[in-house]
């Protein structure tokens, strides 16, 4: 559900999530320095390796809608701060890093986050939206030694997220990161107007 300003403007919440080194940070870096999202400053805490270490956060705008974007600390120890960064999230941006070598680490933090928002990434009926929308960057594509695209295709497909579009990217390059993001924002509007839609028809 998204918050409002005092001066009626929406504002929706968007979280990366993934493995540690993924590419969540390297994603969001360029919607704020490449693509003119973003305003203001990209507040970051990190360890001395470059590692997110509690999030980091931009401020974005799509049309008049206003976006708070985060990442979460992918290390398996961080969990407890990935959920508090998770909370409140409006829709999610999984970064799959596709180097074969990581597969494990991807379903980990996959399963991680159906624990989390199962319920809420499901749709609960055929064709209708899950309450968190949810998108997938398959990410690092440029490199070798990396997994199929139909694998990360029949792994979200086992979890029940066939519904959970891929897109290959390239986030040092931005390949696709913006078209993902503007997916990911324009999904999470739309799912508030139609509940809002859906209240008015019930209430009339």
């Amino acid at each position: 559900m998204p918050s409002r300003r005092g001066d009626g403007t929406l504002v929706f919440k968007i979280c990366f999530y993934g493995p540690s080194l993924g590419g969540k940070t390297t994603a969001l870096d360029w919607v704020y320095k490449r693509e003119g999202l973003a305003t203001g400053d990209m507040q970051q805490i990190q360890d001395p390796t470059g590692r997110t270490l509690f999030f980091d956060r931009v401020v974005a705008r799509v049309s008049n809608v206003v976006f708070q974007v985060y990442t979460v600390a992918g290390q398996r120890r961080h969990k407890f701060q990935r959920q508090t960064v998770l909370k409140g999230t409006d829709a999610c941006i999984f970064t799959w890093d596709s180097l074969i070598d990581q597969w494990g680490e991807c379903i980990w933090s996959l399963k991680e986050l159906l624990r989390f928002y199962g319920d809420r990434l499901i749709p609960a009926a055929p064709f209708d939206p899950p309450e968190v929308p949810t998108v997938v960057l398959a990410n690092k594509r440029d490199l070798e030694d990396i997994v199929e695209v139909s694998k990360i295709r029949y792994a979200l497909d086992t979890a029940k997220l066939n519904h959970v579009l891929i897109y290959e990217t390239i986030a040092i390059q931005g390949l696709n990161v913006k078209r993902a993001f503007v997916y990911a924002a324009r999904q999470a509007v739309l799912n508030h107007y139609k509940k809002l839609s859906g209240k008015t028809m019930e209430s009339a």
